[in-house]
Order: structure tokens, then sequence, then C-alpha cells
């Protein structure tokens, strides 16, 4: 799997869908960043239309290498029930035939709390966990799949993390997995070029 993050900045054609689709073997998915657009705005409650030409831009050619989307808040978003509610219950279920699921990254600290993970627990969205220096990170599980993103590499480390640390992850992922959950496990932002071997280190390990 990997996590797109030009679709967060630009919309893309179907025909690149589709060719990203044909290009990459069965069992591979795609996660896709879902477009600034709609999660950058004053007014979550508004993003309707933004949210049904994001989905309506031709991802459904990737068919079953369709991942998760994930929704990204900004740093700036401070938790609020009667907003976030309404941005959850714009996020559909499915588009053109094709089963969605849902991601959701917020980067505040005010969401860590209960009336959140109920509305995230109730939508069936999965609250991102963020292993981050800069951003809170949010362990609670509510929806059928994990989706972690781990962004704390450090460039002169081989593998970006520590071996003991892939470790722990590794068991953490193996825990989410035992549940009968879907697990994405993305090694992203932090020193980039240690990504590669960070994803490998981790997958060995699995």
């Amino acid at each position: 799997s990997i996590e797109v993050n030009g679709t967060f900045y630009s919309t893309q054609s179907p025909a690149t869908f589709a060719k990203w689709r044909k290009v990459v073997p069965e069992g591979f998915v795609f996660a896709l960043k879902a477009s600034r657009f709609c999660t950058q705005r004053k007014d979550l409650s508004q993003a309707g239309e933004s949210i049904a030409r994001f989905l309506g831009q031709g991802l459904v050619e990737l068919g079953d290498a369709l991942g998760p989307i994930l929704w990204q808040f900004p740093t700036t978003r401070k938790f609020d029930p009667a907003q976030i509610a309404a941005f959850l219950s714009l996020l559909p279920s499915t588009q053109d035939g094709i089963a969605l699921r849902h991601a959701i990254e917020p980067r505040h600290a005010s969401f860590d709390d209960p009336a959140f993970f109920d509305l995230a627990r109730g939508a069936g969205v999965a609250v991102v966990l963020a292993d981050s220096p800069k951003y809170p990170s949010f362990s609670e599980q509510t929806a059928s799949f994990t989706y972690a993103r781990l962004q704390d590499a450090q460039e002169e480390l081989a593998t970006g993390y520590e071996p003991s640390d892939l470790d722990k992850w590794a068991d953490r992922a193996r825990c989410w997995a035992s549940d009968g959950r879907d697990t994405f496990v993305f090694f992203i932002n932090g020193a980039k070029i240690r990504a590669p071997a960070a994803a490998q280190a981790f997958i060995a390990r699995l």
C-alpha cells in the first residue's frame, strides 16, 4: 500500500486512477489523502459540494485497489461536536457502487475527547494514530480498520526508527490485525529518505 499525497493538492483524472490500478499487483491498495478544499475550511458543514467533487473525480477507477480515504484537518481545527458531526454525516459509504472507508486525522489536542471518539465510532470512521513530535496521538479504535501514520523517522538511523521501536510498532500492528482489522501503517514525513528502509524493516518483522 501507499498513501497518495498528490490528491490533497490537485484533482486527478479517471485515466490516472485507471493507470495506477493497472501497474500494481493484486492485493495492493492506494490510500488517498482527501482534497484540502474539503477539510481546510471554516465551516465543515458546508463541505458537501467539495467532498462530492473529490469523490467524483474518478477514484472509483481504482476498483478493489481503493484503500481508505484520509481526511486530514489543519492544526488550527479544534473539536466542535456539531461541526464534526455534520462533517462525518457528509462522508458516504459508497461511491458509484464502490465501498468507501474513511479515516480522519485531527491535529489538535482538543480532539482527545470521548465525544469525538463516539462520533467517529458511530460513523464507522477510523481515527488516525499519528506518531509525531508535532501532533497529538490518538489510539482509540473507532472503525473496522486501523490507520497509523509514523512520522518520527530520524535521518541518522538507517531504518528511520530504532529497531526496538520498530519491534513495538510491529507488535501493535499484530494486535490490531488479530482483532480482524485491516491494518494500515505508513511511514511518512519525518526523514523521508528513510521511509522505504523503515517500511521494509517493518514488513520483515511481520
